[in-house]
């Protein structure tokens, strides 16, 4: 039979997800729950697309639309994701997909289709080099995995089980969601709404999870980590002005690495950076090598790549302003604007 090419509907989750879960290209956000996400949490309008022969799916691109006055009107893959884009088992499969997306972008007249891939397309498409992700693969041996991190970096760690720090699982998101709102005020972001945190656990259950780490009985930072295949992905963090005190970063990534690696993860992800930030380098002082991201744009309306990201300097004035807001005011406007920062 011909290759058809279809919009994801209720009764195709299940051959989408068997295929992810086959593909050694797919990752933890080309499940299609983050549809589901999408939707519930932000509204935006989704497009997830799959190209099918007999019955049989042979490659998935998700897309969502992303529409903002202050922020452009783009068509992404995968937004408030780090990777996304095209998985195809051919060729043929991928020219199809792309032609598709390509042809949705056109008729939804947005400014951009931006793809987050992990690794070229084949596009002679205008790209970005701006992110780098960081993956290591980590054994069942966990004293071999602290004597792969960097000795300055092992040091930090045992400053923080010297001081006393605990880590526990938490069932529940609204800990590690206070840590997070906290941080990303500090550093001039808008806040995700807690209902995308939320969502987040309700759609992705036991693969979403949440590692609170805590001295004398209080909640010192957060994380919020995926889980897919073998691979641990640490993903929102989040902590207060005590974690600087009793060195609680570094030990919390340790915590989850060494749970994780009891448990056979054998993956440990740490996620996209921007070349040259500080987390860049506290990802590179962990031992892990940077990798290039190649998020490529097929332009409708827009002239140049967009660039809504911390380093564009019009954006400045306004992270500036924010970092000195009272939290509960963050936070309560933060969802409003962070909605179209994916």
């Amino acid at each position: 039979m011909s290759l058809e090419v279809l919009a994801l509907q209720s009764k195709d989750i299940a051959k989408w997800d068997a295929y992810v879960e086959k593909s050694d290209q797919s990752t933890f956000f080309h499940r299609a729950g983050w549809k589901e996400v999408l939707e519930k949490a932000f509204g935006h309008s989704t497009h997830f697309l799959f190209a099918e022969r007999d019955g049989v799916v042979e490659g998935i691109l998700p897309l969502a639309h992303v529409k903002s006055m202050l922020f452009g009107n783009n068509l992404v893959s995968l937004p408030f994701c780090v990777y996304g884009g095209l998985v195809a088992d051919s060729d043929e499969v991928a020219i199809r997909l792309i032609n598709a997306a390509s042809s949705l972008a056109d008729d939804l007249k947005v400014d951009a289709l931006e793809l987050r891939n992990t690794s070229p397309s084949g596009q002679d498409w205008p790209s970005k080099s701006l992110y780098y992700t960081f993956r290591k693969e980590i054994t069942g041996d966990n004293e071999a995995n602290m004597l792969s991190i960097p000795r300055k970096r092992r040091a930090m760690i045992r400053q923080g089980i010297k001081a006393g720090l605990s880590s526990e699982a938490d069932d529940g998101w609204e800990r590690v969601y206070n840590t997070y709102a906290e941080s990303v005020r500090n550093l001039g972001t808008p806040v995700f709404s807690a209902k995308y945190f939320r969502v987040l656990r309700e759609v992705f259950k036991e693969d979403c999870r949440v590692l609170m780490i805590t001295h004398d009985g209080e909640d010192v930072a957060g994380l919020m980590s995926f889980y897919f295949k073998d691979q641990v992905l640490p993903y929102y963090a989040g902590s207060y002005d005590s974690a600087k005190t009793h060195k609680a970063h570094d030990f919390m990534y340790w915590e989850l690495m060494r749970r994780a690696s009891d448990e056979g993860v054998r993956l440990f992800d740490f996620g996209r950076s921007k070349e040259g930030t500080g987390p860049f380098l506290f990802k590179k002082g962990w031992g892990f090598e940077p990798e290039l991201l190649h998020y490529e744009y097929y332009l409708v309306k827009a002239t140049s790549i967009p660039e809504v990201n911390p380093n564009n300097p019009k954006y400045k004035l306004f992270i500036d302003a924010w970092k000195k807001l009272p939290v509960p005011i963050a936070n309560k406007l933060g969802p409003l604007l962070s909605r179209s920062l994916g």
